[in-house]
């Protein structure tokens, strides 16, 4: 993750979850990517789910995924598909969570 914005929302793990899905976009994929805390970076969210449509139902919905991640905005991107991850906090800080299944 490359800190470009100070007014971005969310974290790494939804940083790495919008950047896979630019970089796999239109493949066959499902991705989780999440802090075992439950919080990624400044927002409530532990992370967001990712899969081959997330570039096509951001941009149907006037998003650009492009411009979100240069903003480190992932939290809106995923917020904006009801794709976030959400948990509340689990008082154990493990490290992060990332699954990917390719089909």
């Amino acid at each position: 993750m490359t800190l470009r914005s100070r007014g971005g929302r969310g974290g790494r793990n939804g940083e790495f979850a919008l950047a896979a899905a630019l970089a796999l976009d239109g493949l066959n994929f499902h991705l989780l990517a999440a802090d075992t805390d439950g919080i990624d970076g400044s927002e409530h969210n532990a992370g967001a789910f990712a899969d081959g449509t997330t570039v096509k139902r951001l941009r149907a919905l006037g998003v650009d995924p492009r411009r979100i991640l240069d903003a480190n905005d992932s939290y809106t991107a995923f917020r904006s598909i009801d794709d976030l991850f959400e948990t509340g906090p689990t008082g154990t800080n493990v490290n992060d969570f990332r699954a990917i299944l390719l089909a």
